[in-house]
């Protein structure tokens, strides 16, 4: 098997996405997560510097390849390179998914966030491996008018996409049944996961929510 191909194989079952927040147990949190079923960790740190991200980047990197997961670098392509990430997550208004990709190898896994399905649509059509659907439900950073709501990921789920897609956005353990019968395959989560008193079980019960 061809290291071209890797990255394809994980992506293609994955259900869980945990999208990361600056804390200074980061990395230990993660490692509970991913022995939990996390299937892809993406580093988001929207205020430091990139030099800042290196290290941090590579020890997360290196956690998930113990653990078989896939490491993503949010928006940042450039810094996804530098460490060797599986891949980079990109929202609406970032580089177009055949460029990213010409810089990262065409194995390299990118990934698209949409607000709606016919966002959605466009971005498989260009080439996304997966997508961030939502917000689902408001949260800090996206407001109740902002949000995409359940009626999306309905809409979403009958279109029979042929790419994993994970809900994001007020996915808990509380609401994350709510989301899954409104046929969302997957979850990506922030706060479910990483504020947890158990990281490793809060994992695991998403997993078994979706399953």
């Amino acid at each position: 098997m061809g290291p071209e191909e890797v990255g394809d194989l994980k992506i293609d079952g994955a259900r869980l996405l945990l999208v990361t927040d600056p804390r200074p147990d980061l990395v230990a949190r993660v490692e509970a997560a991913v022995r939990g079923g996390v299937d892809i960790v993406q580093l988001r740190d929207k205020r430091a510097p990139v030099e800042g991200l290196i290290p941090l980047a590579e020890e997360l990197k290196d956690v998930c390849e113990r653990a078989g997961a896939l490491f993503t670098v949010n928006d940042d392509v450039e810094l996804a390179r530098r460490v060797g990430a599986d891949g980079v997550h990109l929202g609406e208004d970032d580089d177009p998914t055949p460029r990213a990709r010409s810089v990262l190898g065409t194995g390299a896994v990118v990934g698209r966030s949409a607000g709606g399905v016919a966002e959605a649509l466009e971005a498989v059509r260009g080439g996304a491996d997966y997508l961030g659907v939502g917000a689902v439900y408001a949260t800090p950073t996206k407001p109740e008018g902002e949000v995409a709501g359940l009626e999306t990921i309905r809409a979403l789920s009958r279109e029979n996409l042929q790419v994993p897609w994970f809900a994001i956005g007020g996915v808990t353990l509380e609401t994350a049944p709510h989301v899954a019968e409104a046929g969302a395959p997957g979850f990506a989560v922030v706060r479910a996961v990483l504020d947890a008193e158990d990281p490793e079980g809060a994992a695991r019960a998403l997993r078994v929510i979706l399953e």
